[in-house]
């Protein structure tokens, strides 16, 4: 087994192991429930943790996290004028609809 990565919290752990194993990779979380005790012991001790069964997969499995954790920023340019950055289908100018690519 190898470790791939270390979640913020368990939900984002949760979505980044769901992606993988849809992929085909054989992910898991572990460290599900050590943010209880936080407190106890250090922080970064009780994040949860994205772990590969398969050694062989973490090239293709780190490529897939990569592309999780950065997705990419859209910039189009509306018909107000407005440049739109981000993830935002609408102007924050007018309301227009992104136009289809």
């Amino acid at each position: 087994m190898l470790r791939l990565a270390r979640a913020p919290n368990i939900a984002i752990a949760a979505l980044w192991t769901d992606a993988l194993q849809q992929a085909g990779f054989s992910a898991s979380v572990q460290r599900y429930f050590l943010s209880s005790v936080a407190g106890e012991l250090p922080p970064d001790q009780c994040q949860p943790e994205i772990w590969l069964a398969h050694d062989h997969e973490k090239p293709r499995a780190e490529l897939l996290l990569q592309s999780l954790q950065n997705p990419p920023q859209r910039h189009w340019l509306c018909a107000c004028g407005e440049m739109v950055e981000g993830g935002f289908e609408e102007c924050w100018n007018c309301g227009a609809s992104m136009p289809a690519v």
